[in-house]
C-alpha cells in the first residue's frame, strides 16, 4: 500500500508526489500571485470533486485550509506562473492523474 504525500515547492513551481520519501511523480503548477500568495504549511486533502466547473478545470481537491485547493485549469498557459488567488493549479490531465492516486486525508506540505 503506497504511503503517498504531496510536496508543493513554490520556488520551483512544482508539485511532487512522494511514496514515503521517494518522489514518484513531478508536475508543473501555477501558484498564487504576489497579493494572493499560496499559503505555506502542512495541510491535508479534505474533499475531491470531479468537474467542478469554471476556472477549476477537470478536478478539485480541497485542502484543510478553507477556500484553498489543488485543481485543474481552463487556462493551460497559466501553469508555471504566479497567477492564482492562492490555489495550486495543474494541467487537467495532471490533476486527474494525481487525483486517481491520492486518497482523501493525503498530507500536503507547501514550502516556500
Amino acid at each position: 500500500m503506497p504511503q503517498y504525500r504531496i510536496i508543493v515547492d513554490l520556488s520551483d513551481r512544482k508539485l511532487y508526489l512522494l511514496d514515503g520519501n521517494i518522489v514518484v511523480r513531478e508536475f508543473p503548477v501555477g501558484i498564487g500571485k504576489m497579493l494572493t500568495q499560496t499559503p505555506t504549511g502542512e495541510y491535508t486533502i479534505i474533499n475531491k470533486e470531479p468537474n467542478p466547473g469554471g476556472p477549476y478545470g477537470a478536478f478539485w481537491m480541497g485542502l484543510s485550509k478553507p477556500h484553498y485547493g489543488i485543481h485543474g485549469t481552463n487556462d493551460p498557459s497559466s501553469i508555471g506562473r504566479l497567477v492564482s488567488h492562492g490555489c495550486i493549479r495543474m494541467f487537467n490531465e495532471d490533476v486527474l492523474q494525481l487525483a486517481s492516486l491520492v486518497p482523501i486525508h493525503t498530507r500536503v506540505t507547501i514550502r516556500p
